[in-house]
């Protein structure tokens, strides 16, 4: 089987009606300031732009959100690993977290915060190049890929933390993460 539908599901997406559904989710810390996170988008809608029509033209219903994790409790809900991340169907297309330090991110937290890197054709991008994220794309609508954890096994990473508590402290914020 080289896609999979979607199951009974309780909510009105259409999504257990057996047709075959690509979910692209773009999560990320912000789109304000941080250059990774603003590049990675513009790269992404680039993507989506040329993809959206051919997948629909295979039968897929397409859907592409882009998600801010404005808090801790968002990126624990989200299972959110590294900024900034993409994912199909619920799947990072990245195999692996690879950071380093992200000056934009350490400024809106005064805190050191390390954001993702993209590896791509043995060599490392701050913002991904387009045949990296169209090709991650693909390859996990079209193959049983499946190299994600189960939820049981998330916990917000250190760095995450240290980059929410360091944004909370920096605005003078006590709203102990509930605040958007």
């Amino acid at each position: 089987m080289m896609a999979k539908t979607l199951g009974k599901s309780c909510c009105s997406c259409g999504c257990g009606d057996g047709k075959k559904m690509v979910l692209v989710e773009y999560l990320y810390l912000d789109l304000q300031t941080c250059e990774r996170c603003i590049g990675t988008d513009s790269v992404l809608d680039e993507v989506m732009l040329v993809l959206t029509p051919a997948l629909k033209l295979a039968g897929f219903t397409v859907e592409y959100k882009k998600i801010e994790m404005k808090t801790v409790d968002m990126a624990i809900k989200h299972q959110f690993v590294s900024s900034p991340t993409i994912r199909v169907n619920g799947q990072d297309i990245c195999k692996s977290v690879v950071e380093n330090n992200c000056g934009c991110c350490s400024n809106i937290s005064n805190t050191d915060v390390e954001c993702r890197v993209f590896e791509y054709s043995g060599k490392t991008y701050e913002i991904p190049p387009k045949e990296m994220l169209a090709e991650g794309i693909l390859q996990l609508v079209f193959s049983q890929y499946n190299a994600g954890y189960s939820p049981d096994e998330y916990e917000l990473p250190e760095n995450l933390k240290n980059f929410f508590d360091g944004k909370k402290t920096k605005s003078g914020c006590h709203c102990e993460g509930n605040c958007c």
